[in-house]
């Protein structure tokens, strides 16, 4: 039974790349991938800037993370990765708590952590006494987190993400942006797919990002590298 079971998780698997796969020979505009009305300026040099709009309350956002992390790498070279945390439900704290994170040089020591604490640990980080509570948890220095916090440089931050947002115009997330044109989703890459798993969504997107990256490249001749 426990063979049959495996067994099935592998076939499971394989579809879910299979259908994944099917959109990458030429994702269409206007379904897997839009074009914004006004691009905008990106300075990622032989890069090709990759920006994830999200937000630290969206479960979406939460399963799509590992699978994000694991193209990320894979992409080396090849991207500059940049995120921008929503205010889709007033959830300020939220952002301070991820740009506060990012100035300290701390996210990838505490990305993954903060979705757990809101996930898993039922932290909702609805106000600035929620952000302390993780922040005192998670063993974060408590005074250098709350000068960075109320700084005016967080400030500045908010606003760039407000900016953005209007940008691209984001109305979910998780979003992600290649090269300050285009842009693309779980859901719209696997809008041909019919009624699919969140998985094969978020497997979908990838082959959808590699097209848009390498498409990018060959019209700024930059060489993909390996």
């Amino acid at each position: 039974m426990r063979f049959i079971r495996k067994l099935l998780m592998v076939l499971g698997l394989g579809l879910t790349l299979a259908n994944a796969s099917a959109v990458v020979g030429s994702p269409e505009l206007g379904k897997e991938y839009k074009v914004i009305d006004r691009p905008q300026a990106v300075e990622a040099g032989k890069k090709i800037e990759v920006i994830e709009f999200f937000g630290y309350f969206c479960p979406h956002c939460n399963a799509l993370e590992p699978l994000l992390a694991d193209w990320v790498k894979k992409q080396g070279d090849n991207i500059v990765l940049k995120r921008v945390h929503v205010n889709f439900h007033g959830l300020e704290s939220q952002q301070k708590l991820y740009y506060t994170l990012e100035a300290m040089g701390k996210t990838e020591e505490f990305h993954v952590k903060v979705f757990n604490a809101y996930h898993i640990d039922r932290n909702r980080l609805q106000t600035d006494a929620d952000v302390m509570a993780f922040v005192v948890k998670s063993g974060l220095d408590k005074q250098k987190f709350l000068d960075v916090y109320n700084s005016f440089t967080i400030q500045s931050k908010l606003n760039r993400s407000a900016q953005l947002m209007t940008a691209f115009q984001v109305d979910s997330v998780p979003m992600l942006a290649v090269d300050g044109r285009f842009v693309t989703a779980p859901a719209m890459a696997a809008v041909t797919m019919g009624r699919v798993t969140e998985q094969t969504q978020n497997m979908a997107v990838f082959p959808v990002l590699d097209w848009l990256i390498a498409r990018a490249q060959k019209e700024k001749n930059i060489s993909a590298k390996k």
